[in-house]
Protein backbone atom coordinates (compact mmCIF):
# COMPACT_ATOMS: atom_id res chain seq x y z
CA UNK A 1 0.00 0.00 0.00
CA UNK A 2 1.81 3.57 -0.84
CA UNK A 3 2.52 5.62 1.91
CA UNK A 4 0.33 8.24 2.98
CA UNK A 5 2.19 10.81 3.84
CA UNK A 6 3.77 10.66 0.19
CA UNK A 7 0.20 10.57 -0.84
CA UNK A 8 -0.45 13.90 0.72
CA UNK A 9 2.20 16.23 -0.15
CA UNK A 10 1.50 14.77 -3.73
CA UNK A 11 -1.84 16.08 -3.44
CA UNK A 12 -1.19 19.59 -2.02
CA UNK A 13 1.68 19.63 -5.01
CA UNK A 14 -0.69 18.56 -8.02
CA UNK A 15 -3.83 20.90 -6.63
CA UNK A 16 -1.84 23.56 -5.36
CA UNK A 17 -3.75 25.71 -8.64
CA UNK A 18 -6.68 24.82 -7.78
CA UNK A 19 -5.87 25.78 -3.81
CA UNK A 20 -4.76 29.37 -5.25
CA UNK A 21 -8.09 30.15 -5.92
CA UNK A 22 -8.64 31.14 -2.31
CA UNK A 23 -11.93 30.06 -1.76
CA UNK A 24 -12.28 29.45 1.88
CA UNK A 25 -12.06 26.10 2.59
CA UNK A 26 -9.12 26.15 0.40
CA UNK A 27 -7.48 29.33 2.46
CA UNK A 28 -7.67 27.10 5.41
CA UNK A 29 -6.25 23.60 3.92
CA UNK A 30 -3.55 25.43 2.75
CA UNK A 31 -3.05 27.06 6.33
CA UNK A 32 -2.99 22.88 7.83
CA UNK A 33 -0.28 22.81 5.53
CA UNK A 34 1.49 25.30 6.06
CA UNK A 35 0.73 24.77 10.54
CA UNK A 36 3.17 25.15 12.94
CA UNK A 37 2.89 23.09 15.85
CA UNK A 38 5.70 20.54 16.45
CA UNK A 39 8.24 23.10 18.59
CA UNK A 40 5.43 21.99 21.56
CA UNK A 41 2.94 19.18 20.40
CA UNK A 42 4.16 15.86 19.94
CA UNK A 43 2.65 13.76 16.83
CA UNK A 44 0.43 11.81 18.98
CA UNK A 45 -0.07 8.35 18.71
CA UNK A 46 -3.15 6.36 16.84
CA UNK A 47 -3.62 3.35 18.65
CA UNK A 48 -5.53 0.11 17.59
CA UNK A 49 -8.46 -0.19 20.23
CA UNK A 50 -8.25 -3.53 20.41
CA UNK A 51 -10.80 -4.72 23.10
CA UNK A 52 -13.61 -2.32 21.40
CA UNK A 53 -12.99 -3.32 17.67
CA UNK A 54 -13.70 -6.75 18.88
CA UNK A 55 -16.45 -5.72 20.88
CA UNK A 56 -18.51 -3.49 18.39
CA UNK A 57 -16.91 -5.50 15.71
CA UNK A 58 -15.51 -3.02 13.62
CA UNK A 59 -12.20 -1.61 13.72
CA UNK A 60 -11.93 1.29 15.61
CA UNK A 61 -8.49 3.43 16.36
CA UNK A 62 -7.77 6.22 18.81
CA UNK A 63 -6.24 9.38 17.96
CA UNK A 64 -4.14 10.18 21.12
CA UNK A 65 -4.53 13.99 22.11
CA UNK A 66 -4.78 13.25 25.95
CA UNK A 67 -0.50 12.67 25.26
CA UNK A 68 0.16 16.22 24.53
CA UNK A 69 1.82 18.41 27.05
CA UNK A 70 -0.96 19.83 28.45
CA UNK A 71 -3.27 16.90 28.35
CA UNK A 72 -5.38 18.20 25.33
CA UNK A 73 -5.51 19.07 21.36
CA UNK A 74 -5.70 22.74 22.27
CA UNK A 75 -2.14 23.33 22.15
CA UNK A 76 -1.66 23.08 18.73
CA UNK A 77 -4.18 25.53 17.58
CA UNK A 78 -2.96 28.53 20.15
CA UNK A 79 0.45 27.83 19.46
CA UNK A 80 0.22 28.00 15.47
CA UNK A 81 -1.76 31.23 16.26
CA UNK A 82 1.07 32.86 18.39
CA UNK A 83 3.39 31.50 16.02
CA UNK A 84 1.83 33.47 12.70
CA UNK A 85 1.28 36.56 14.94
CA UNK A 86 5.01 37.35 16.11
CA UNK A 87 5.93 36.34 11.96
CA UNK A 88 4.31 39.40 11.17
CA UNK A 89 4.46 41.69 13.85
CA UNK A 90 6.02 42.22 17.47
CA UNK A 91 3.83 41.08 20.38
CA UNK A 92 4.67 41.77 24.09
CA UNK A 93 1.50 40.47 25.72
CA UNK A 94 -1.81 38.17 24.73
CA UNK A 95 -5.53 37.83 26.02
CA UNK A 96 -7.54 34.25 26.52
CA UNK A 97 -10.60 33.76 27.99
CA UNK A 98 -10.97 29.87 29.12
CA UNK A 99 -12.24 27.78 31.74
CA UNK A 100 -9.71 25.19 31.08
CA UNK A 101 -7.77 23.59 28.37
CA UNK A 102 -7.19 26.70 26.00
CA UNK A 103 -5.78 28.45 28.95
CA UNK A 104 -3.66 25.81 29.33
CA UNK A 105 -2.84 25.84 25.47
CA UNK A 106 -2.32 29.49 25.04
CA UNK A 107 0.32 29.69 28.42
CA UNK A 108 2.31 27.14 26.85
CA UNK A 109 2.51 28.08 23.56
CA UNK A 110 3.34 32.03 25.39
CA UNK A 111 6.02 30.69 27.53
CA UNK A 112 7.54 28.43 24.49
CA UNK A 113 7.48 31.87 22.59
CA UNK A 114 8.39 34.43 25.81
CA UNK A 115 5.58 36.48 25.52
CA UNK A 116 3.25 37.56 28.16
CA UNK A 117 0.10 35.93 29.03
CA UNK A 118 -3.11 36.86 30.69
CA UNK A 119 -5.65 34.40 31.18
CA UNK A 120 -9.32 35.40 32.04
CA UNK A 121 -11.09 32.50 33.73
CA UNK A 122 -14.79 31.96 35.47
CA UNK A 123 -14.52 32.04 39.05
CA UNK A 124 -16.04 28.61 39.04
CA UNK A 125 -12.91 27.17 38.01
CA UNK A 126 -11.64 24.07 39.39
CA UNK A 127 -8.69 25.19 41.42
CA UNK A 128 -6.30 22.49 39.54
CA UNK A 129 -6.89 24.15 36.16
CA UNK A 130 -6.00 27.53 37.68
CA UNK A 131 -2.52 26.25 39.00
CA UNK A 132 -1.92 24.63 36.07
CA UNK A 133 -2.32 27.73 34.28
CA UNK A 134 -0.13 29.72 37.31
CA UNK A 135 2.52 26.98 36.82
CA UNK A 136 3.43 28.41 33.28
CA UNK A 137 3.52 31.57 34.36
CA UNK A 138 0.30 32.81 33.08
CA UNK A 139 -0.95 35.41 34.92
CA UNK A 140 -4.80 34.16 35.35
CA UNK A 141 -7.63 36.91 36.37
CA UNK A 142 -10.73 35.38 37.92
CA UNK A 143 -13.70 36.79 36.54
CA UNK A 144 -17.66 36.54 36.56
CA UNK A 145 -19.67 32.64 36.75
CA UNK A 146 -19.70 31.60 33.03
CA UNK A 147 -17.38 30.85 30.72
CA UNK A 148 -18.93 33.41 28.66
CA UNK A 149 -18.49 36.11 31.41
CA UNK A 150 -14.92 35.65 30.88
CA UNK A 151 -15.01 36.03 27.51
CA UNK A 152 -17.06 39.44 27.28
CA UNK A 153 -14.71 40.42 29.78
CA UNK A 154 -11.33 39.16 28.15
CA UNK A 155 -12.33 40.85 24.95
CA UNK A 156 -12.67 44.35 26.78
CA UNK A 157 -9.47 43.70 28.35
CA UNK A 158 -7.81 42.94 24.89
CA UNK A 159 -9.33 45.99 23.44
CA UNK A 160 -8.43 48.39 25.84
CA UNK A 161 -4.96 47.43 26.28
CA UNK A 162 -4.12 46.64 22.64
CA UNK A 163 -3.52 43.41 22.93
CA UNK A 164 -4.35 40.30 21.01
CA UNK A 165 -6.60 38.07 21.93
CA UNK A 166 -6.44 34.58 21.05
CA UNK A 167 -10.09 32.90 20.32
CA UNK A 168 -10.92 29.07 21.36
CA UNK A 169 -12.31 28.09 17.89
CA UNK A 170 -13.18 30.84 15.49
CA UNK A 171 -10.23 31.47 14.09
CA UNK A 172 -8.34 30.22 11.15
CA UNK A 173 -5.18 29.75 12.42
CA UNK A 174 -6.40 28.17 15.33
CA UNK A 175 -8.32 25.53 13.02
CA UNK A 176 -5.68 25.29 11.44
CA UNK A 177 -3.38 24.10 14.00
CA UNK A 178 -6.18 21.47 15.00
CA UNK A 179 -6.28 20.42 11.97
CA UNK A 180 -3.00 19.18 11.61
CA UNK A 181 -4.40 16.23 13.83
CA UNK A 182 -6.25 15.05 10.54
CA UNK A 183 -2.63 15.52 8.31
CA UNK A 184 -1.43 12.75 11.14
CA UNK A 185 -4.37 10.68 10.73
CA UNK A 186 -3.48 10.42 7.19
CA UNK A 187 0.16 9.53 7.89
CA UNK A 188 -0.22 6.81 10.41
CA UNK A 189 -3.45 4.97 9.08
CA UNK A 190 -3.10 2.04 6.84
CA UNK A 191 -6.42 2.75 4.82
CA UNK A 192 -8.58 5.42 4.39
CA UNK A 193 -10.89 5.58 7.68
CA UNK A 194 -14.74 5.37 6.71
CA UNK A 195 -15.06 7.31 9.36
CA UNK A 196 -13.78 10.10 11.71
CA UNK A 197 -15.85 10.83 14.88
CA UNK A 198 -15.06 14.06 16.11
CA UNK A 199 -16.46 16.11 19.26
CA UNK A 200 -17.74 19.49 19.20
CA UNK A 201 -17.67 22.65 20.95
CA UNK A 202 -16.79 25.73 19.42
CA UNK A 203 -16.63 23.70 16.32
CA UNK A 204 -12.26 24.32 15.70
CA UNK A 205 -11.30 20.85 16.06
CA UNK A 206 -14.21 19.73 13.74
CA UNK A 207 -13.66 22.50 11.29
CA UNK A 208 -9.41 21.63 10.92
CA UNK A 209 -10.22 17.60 10.72
CA UNK A 210 -13.25 18.57 8.10
CA UNK A 211 -11.68 20.70 5.77
CA UNK A 212 -8.32 19.05 5.66
CA UNK A 213 -10.54 14.92 5.44
CA UNK A 214 -12.68 16.22 2.81
CA UNK A 215 -9.79 17.42 0.42
CA UNK A 216 -7.22 14.19 0.72
CA UNK A 217 -10.12 11.19 1.48
CA UNK A 218 -13.99 12.68 0.11
CA UNK A 219 -15.38 9.47 0.77
CA UNK A 220 -14.48 9.68 4.84
CA UNK A 221 -17.50 10.26 6.79
CA UNK A 222 -17.36 13.29 9.16
CA UNK A 223 -19.42 12.74 12.14
CA UNK A 224 -19.95 15.22 14.93
CA UNK A 225 -20.28 14.54 18.16
CA UNK A 226 -22.15 16.20 21.07
CA UNK A 227 -23.58 16.07 25.04
CA UNK A 228 -27.36 16.36 24.40
CA UNK A 229 -27.76 19.33 26.79
CA UNK A 230 -25.19 21.18 24.06
CA UNK A 231 -25.79 20.94 20.98
CA UNK A 232 -25.35 24.10 19.21
CA UNK A 233 -23.60 22.21 15.83
CA UNK A 234 -26.16 20.27 15.52
CA UNK A 235 -29.15 22.28 16.01
CA UNK A 236 -27.20 24.58 13.22
CA UNK A 237 -26.58 22.07 10.96
CA UNK A 238 -29.83 20.68 10.58
CA UNK A 239 -31.21 24.36 10.68
CA UNK A 240 -28.61 25.42 8.53
CA UNK A 241 -28.02 28.77 10.19
CA UNK A 242 -26.32 29.30 13.29
CA UNK A 243 -28.49 29.03 16.83
CA UNK A 244 -28.07 29.90 20.23
CA UNK A 245 -28.97 27.72 22.43
CA UNK A 246 -30.49 29.60 26.00
CA UNK A 247 -28.71 26.86 28.26
CA UNK A 248 -25.81 24.29 28.16
CA UNK A 249 -25.04 21.26 29.95
CA UNK A 250 -22.32 21.22 32.79
CA UNK A 251 -21.06 17.56 32.73
CA UNK A 252 -18.85 17.87 29.66
CA UNK A 253 -17.65 21.60 30.29
CA UNK A 254 -14.86 21.23 27.62
CA UNK A 255 -17.70 21.70 25.15
CA UNK A 256 -20.40 23.53 26.62
CA UNK A 257 -20.48 26.60 24.11
CA UNK A 258 -24.36 28.20 23.54
CA UNK A 259 -23.22 28.86 19.88
CA UNK A 260 -20.74 27.53 16.72
CA UNK A 261 -18.50 29.32 15.73
CA UNK A 262 -19.08 31.29 12.84
CA UNK A 263 -16.14 30.80 10.63
CA UNK A 264 -16.20 27.39 12.36
CA UNK A 265 -19.50 26.32 10.62
CA UNK A 266 -18.98 28.26 7.41
CA UNK A 267 -15.99 25.59 7.04
CA UNK A 268 -18.54 22.83 8.27
CA UNK A 269 -21.77 23.23 7.28
CA UNK A 270 -21.10 21.50 3.87
CA UNK A 271 -18.46 18.78 4.90
CA UNK A 272 -19.73 17.16 7.91
CA UNK A 273 -21.96 14.32 7.07
CA UNK A 274 -23.72 14.20 10.43
CA UNK A 275 -24.02 14.29 14.25
CA UNK A 276 -24.64 12.42 17.07
CA UNK A 277 -26.05 13.68 20.66
CA UNK A 278 -24.97 11.33 23.73
CA UNK A 279 -26.39 11.57 27.23
CA UNK A 280 -24.30 12.42 30.12
CA UNK A 281 -24.10 8.06 31.59
CA UNK A 282 -23.33 7.27 27.65
CA UNK A 283 -20.96 9.79 28.44
CA UNK A 284 -19.61 8.21 31.60
CA UNK A 285 -19.48 4.55 29.73
CA UNK A 286 -17.56 6.25 27.32
CA UNK A 287 -15.01 7.24 29.84
CA UNK A 288 -14.79 3.82 31.47
CA UNK A 289 -14.41 1.97 27.66
CA UNK A 290 -11.00 4.27 27.91
CA UNK A 291 -9.62 3.74 30.63
CA UNK A 292 -10.12 -0.08 30.18
CA UNK A 293 -8.23 0.52 26.79
CA UNK A 294 -5.88 3.01 27.24
CA UNK A 295 -5.52 3.00 31.31
CA UNK A 296 -6.06 6.55 30.64
CA UNK A 297 -8.72 8.41 32.29
CA UNK A 298 -10.82 11.28 29.78
CA UNK A 299 -12.43 14.17 30.90
CA UNK A 300 -16.03 13.75 29.69
CA UNK A 301 -15.53 15.92 26.31
CA UNK A 302 -12.66 13.47 25.59
CA UNK A 303 -15.04 10.88 25.74
CA UNK A 304 -17.41 12.02 23.53
CA UNK A 305 -16.22 10.25 19.97
CA UNK A 306 -16.19 7.02 21.87
CA UNK A 307 -19.28 7.33 23.18
CA UNK A 308 -20.84 8.68 19.93
CA UNK A 309 -18.90 5.81 17.76
CA UNK A 310 -21.01 2.82 20.01
CA UNK A 311 -24.00 4.70 19.56
CA UNK A 312 -23.59 5.15 15.79
CA UNK A 313 -22.70 1.46 15.30
CA UNK A 314 -26.04 0.38 17.15
CA UNK A 315 -28.28 2.77 15.49
CA UNK A 316 -26.78 2.21 11.92
CA UNK A 317 -25.51 -1.40 12.19
CA UNK A 318 -22.54 -0.76 10.78
CA UNK A 319 -20.18 -3.39 10.95
CA UNK A 320 -16.37 -3.91 9.56
CA UNK A 321 -15.45 -0.42 9.20
CA UNK A 322 -12.47 1.32 9.89
CA UNK A 323 -13.13 4.25 12.56
CA UNK A 324 -11.22 6.40 13.94
CA UNK A 325 -12.16 8.24 17.51
CA UNK A 326 -10.71 11.89 18.27
CA UNK A 327 -9.70 10.97 22.18
CA UNK A 328 -9.42 14.86 22.66
CA UNK A 329 -8.50 15.87 25.88
CA UNK A 330 -7.82 14.21 29.69
CA UNK A 331 -8.18 16.99 32.14
CA UNK A 332 -10.04 15.27 34.40
CA UNK A 333 -10.83 16.28 38.21
CA UNK A 334 -10.29 13.46 40.28
CA UNK A 335 -13.53 14.41 42.64
CA UNK A 336 -15.83 14.02 39.58
CA UNK A 337 -14.76 10.17 39.25
CA UNK A 338 -17.86 9.19 41.82
CA UNK A 339 -20.27 10.41 39.69
CA UNK A 340 -18.48 8.93 36.34
CA UNK A 341 -18.77 5.58 37.83
CA UNK A 342 -21.91 5.50 39.31
CA UNK A 343 -23.86 6.76 35.98
CA UNK A 344 -21.31 4.31 33.40
CA UNK A 345 -23.21 1.41 33.88
CA UNK A 346 -26.71 2.92 33.10
CA UNK A 347 -25.08 4.77 30.10
CA UNK A 348 -23.97 0.95 29.37
CA UNK A 349 -27.29 -0.43 29.55
CA UNK A 350 -25.54 -3.08 32.13
CA UNK A 351 -27.46 -1.30 35.14
CA UNK A 352 -31.49 -0.12 35.39
CA UNK A 353 -33.07 1.39 37.87
CA UNK A 354 -36.65 1.15 39.09
CA UNK A 355 -39.22 2.44 41.57
CA UNK A 356 -41.21 -0.47 43.20
CA UNK A 357 -44.79 -0.35 45.34
CA UNK A 358 -44.73 -3.78 47.26
CA UNK A 359 -47.12 -4.55 49.92
CA UNK A 360 -46.85 -4.41 53.46
CA UNK A 361 -47.35 -7.69 54.22
CA UNK A 362 -45.21 -10.69 55.40
CA UNK A 363 -43.04 -12.58 52.23
CA UNK A 364 -43.65 -9.74 50.24
CA UNK A 365 -39.59 -8.64 50.01
CA UNK A 366 -38.73 -12.37 49.40
CA UNK A 367 -41.26 -12.15 46.20
CA UNK A 368 -39.76 -9.23 45.01
CA UNK A 369 -36.47 -10.51 45.23
CA UNK A 370 -37.10 -14.20 44.11
CA UNK A 371 -39.10 -12.32 40.69
CA UNK A 372 -35.87 -10.55 40.04
CA UNK A 373 -34.26 -13.88 39.91
CA UNK A 374 -30.75 -14.75 39.97
CA UNK A 375 -29.46 -10.93 38.44
CA UNK A 376 -27.30 -8.90 40.89
CA UNK A 377 -29.11 -5.98 42.77
CA UNK A 378 -26.35 -3.42 42.68
CA UNK A 379 -28.68 -0.75 45.22
CA UNK A 380 -31.65 -1.19 47.35
CA UNK A 381 -33.17 1.70 49.26
CA UNK A 382 -36.12 0.43 51.31
CA UNK A 383 -38.63 2.45 53.49
CA UNK A 384 -41.68 1.53 55.21
CA UNK A 385 -44.44 3.58 54.27
CA UNK A 386 -47.26 2.47 55.97
CA UNK A 387 -49.21 0.04 57.20
CA UNK A 388 -50.77 -1.23 53.56
CA UNK A 389 -47.05 -0.57 51.10
CA UNK A 390 -43.75 0.19 50.69
CA UNK A 391 -41.60 2.00 48.20
CA UNK A 392 -38.28 0.36 47.18
CA UNK A 393 -35.79 2.22 44.68
CA UNK A 394 -32.89 -0.73 43.07
CA UNK A 395 -30.30 -0.88 40.87
CA UNK A 396 -30.17 -4.47 38.76
CA UNK A 397 -27.42 -5.50 36.97
CA UNK A 398 -28.31 -6.70 33.10
CA UNK A 399 -26.82 -8.77 30.72
CA UNK A 400 -28.37 -8.05 27.51
CA UNK A 401 -29.39 -4.32 27.59
CA UNK A 402 -33.12 -2.87 26.95
CA UNK A 403 -34.30 -6.81 26.03
CA UNK A 404 -33.48 -7.96 29.25
CA UNK A 405 -35.11 -4.68 31.00
CA UNK A 406 -38.18 -5.34 29.63
CA UNK A 407 -37.98 -8.84 30.48
CA UNK A 408 -37.87 -7.18 34.03
CA UNK A 409 -40.17 -4.83 33.91
CA UNK A 410 -42.87 -7.47 32.48
CA UNK A 411 -42.07 -10.15 35.26
CA UNK A 412 -42.68 -7.52 37.90
CA UNK A 413 -45.79 -6.57 36.67
CA UNK A 414 -47.02 -9.86 36.38
CA UNK A 415 -46.83 -10.47 39.62
CA UNK A 416 -48.62 -7.27 40.52
CA UNK A 417 -45.96 -5.24 41.71
CA UNK A 418 -46.36 -1.50 40.68
CA UNK A 419 -43.25 -0.28 39.04
CA UNK A 420 -41.86 2.80 37.29
CA UNK A 421 -38.67 2.75 34.86
CA UNK A 422 -36.34 5.51 36.73
CA UNK A 423 -32.80 4.67 34.40
CA UNK A 424 -33.39 7.84 32.62
CA UNK A 425 -34.75 9.91 35.65
CA UNK A 426 -32.18 12.43 36.09
CA UNK A 427 -33.57 13.62 39.51
CA UNK A 428 -34.08 10.41 40.70
CA UNK A 429 -30.32 9.72 39.36
CA UNK A 430 -28.61 12.73 41.15
CA UNK A 431 -30.76 13.10 44.06
CA UNK A 432 -33.66 11.06 45.15
CA UNK A 433 -31.59 7.49 45.07
CA UNK A 434 -29.60 9.36 48.12
CA UNK A 435 -33.00 10.54 49.89
CA UNK A 436 -35.49 7.65 50.33
CA UNK A 437 -36.72 7.69 54.10
CA UNK A 438 -40.47 8.68 54.12
CA UNK A 439 -42.70 11.80 54.30
CA UNK A 440 -43.99 13.61 56.60
CA UNK A 441 -47.43 13.91 57.02
CA UNK A 442 -47.62 17.85 57.77
CA UNK A 443 -46.18 19.03 54.69
CA UNK A 444 -48.93 21.15 52.31
CA UNK A 445 -48.25 22.94 49.42
CA UNK A 446 -45.11 21.24 48.47
CA UNK A 447 -43.46 22.06 45.20
CA UNK A 448 -40.42 20.58 43.85
CA UNK A 449 -37.50 21.93 42.20
CA UNK A 450 -34.19 21.50 40.82
CA UNK A 451 -31.28 23.92 40.20
CA UNK A 452 -27.93 24.23 39.01
CA UNK A 453 -25.63 27.38 40.04
CA UNK A 454 -22.00 28.02 40.00
CA UNK A 455 -19.86 26.26 42.24
CA UNK A 456 -17.26 28.77 43.95
CA UNK A 457 -16.65 29.70 47.74
CA UNK A 458 -19.92 30.83 49.29
CA UNK A 459 -21.81 29.63 46.57
CA UNK A 460 -24.12 27.37 48.79
CA UNK A 461 -24.89 30.36 50.63
CA UNK A 462 -25.33 32.79 48.22
CA UNK A 463 -28.05 30.44 46.56
CA UNK A 464 -30.02 30.16 49.83
CA UNK A 465 -29.97 34.20 50.13
CA UNK A 466 -31.39 34.02 46.46
CA UNK A 467 -34.11 32.05 47.73
CA UNK A 468 -34.88 34.02 50.46
CA UNK A 469 -36.98 33.52 53.51
CA UNK A 470 -40.17 34.16 51.99
CA UNK A 471 -41.60 30.68 51.91
CA UNK A 472 -40.38 27.62 54.06
CA UNK A 473 -38.10 25.31 52.38
CA UNK A 474 -39.21 22.34 53.37
CA UNK A 475 -36.85 19.98 51.41
CA UNK A 476 -33.24 20.59 50.63
CA UNK A 477 -30.40 17.69 48.98
CA UNK A 478 -27.43 18.93 47.71
CA UNK A 479 -24.39 17.25 46.26
CA UNK A 480 -20.92 18.31 44.59
CA UNK A 481 -19.82 16.32 42.06
CA UNK A 482 -16.76 17.61 41.60
CA UNK A 483 -17.96 20.04 38.68
CA UNK A 484 -17.67 23.88 38.14
CA UNK A 485 -21.56 23.78 39.26
CA UNK A 486 -23.20 22.99 41.87
CA UNK A 487 -26.84 20.74 42.34
CA UNK A 488 -29.38 21.22 44.28
CA UNK A 489 -33.12 20.23 45.27
CA UNK A 490 -35.64 22.47 46.87
CA UNK A 491 -38.91 21.92 48.12
CA UNK A 492 -40.94 25.09 49.21
CA UNK A 493 -44.42 25.13 50.58
CA UNK A 494 -46.23 27.90 48.53
CA UNK A 495 -50.14 27.96 47.74
CA UNK A 496 -50.87 27.81 43.90
CA UNK A 497 -51.88 31.86 44.31
CA UNK A 498 -48.42 32.71 45.16
CA UNK A 499 -46.72 30.43 42.39
CA UNK A 500 -46.60 33.27 39.96
CA UNK A 501 -44.89 35.56 42.10
CA UNK A 502 -42.03 32.72 43.09
CA UNK A 503 -41.93 31.59 39.86
CA UNK A 504 -40.55 35.69 38.57
CA UNK A 505 -38.81 35.55 42.02
CA UNK A 506 -36.76 32.47 40.62
CA UNK A 507 -36.61 33.83 36.98
CA UNK A 508 -34.78 36.61 38.30
CA UNK A 509 -32.25 34.99 40.04
CA UNK A 510 -30.37 33.80 36.92
CA UNK A 511 -30.00 30.53 37.93
CA UNK A 512 -30.75 27.38 35.71
CA UNK A 513 -34.08 25.58 37.38
CA UNK A 514 -36.65 23.25 36.47
CA UNK A 515 -40.01 22.36 38.17
CA UNK A 516 -39.81 18.45 39.12
CA UNK A 517 -43.21 18.40 41.45
CA UNK A 518 -45.25 15.97 38.82
CA UNK A 519 -41.86 14.14 38.65
CA UNK A 520 -42.09 9.97 38.81
CA UNK A 521 -39.51 9.68 41.51
CA UNK A 522 -40.82 12.35 44.00
CA UNK A 523 -44.38 10.97 43.63
CA UNK A 524 -43.33 7.87 44.85
CA UNK A 525 -40.52 8.57 47.52
CA UNK A 526 -41.28 11.49 48.57
CA UNK A 527 -44.49 12.82 48.31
Amino acid sequence: MRNLHSFVLIYYTLNKLEIMKESYKNICFKKIMEAEVYDVAIKSPLEFAKNLSKRLKNKIFIKREDLQPVFSFKLRGAYNKIAKLISHKKIKKLVAASAGNHAQGVALAAKKLAIKACIVMPKSTPEIKIEAVKNLKAEVVLYGDSYDDAYEYALKKSKSSQTEFIHPYDDLDVIAGQGTIAVEIMNQIQSKPDYIFVPVGGGGLLAGIAVFIKKVSPKTKIIAVEPDDSDCFHQAFNARKRVKLKNVGIFADGVAVKQIGEKTFKLTKDLVDGSILVSTDEICSGIKDLYEETRTIAEPAGALSIAGIKKYIKQKKIGNKTIVSIFCGANMNFDRLRHVSERSDTGELNEMLIGVTIPEIPGSFKKFCSTIGKRSITEFNYRYSDDSQAQVFAGIKLNNGISEKKLVMNSLKKKNFKVIDLTHNEMAKLHIRYMVGGVSKSIRNEKIFRFIFPEKPGALNSFLDAIGSRWNISLFHYRNHGAAFGRVLVGLQISNREKPTLLRHLNSLNYEFSEETNNNAYKLFLS
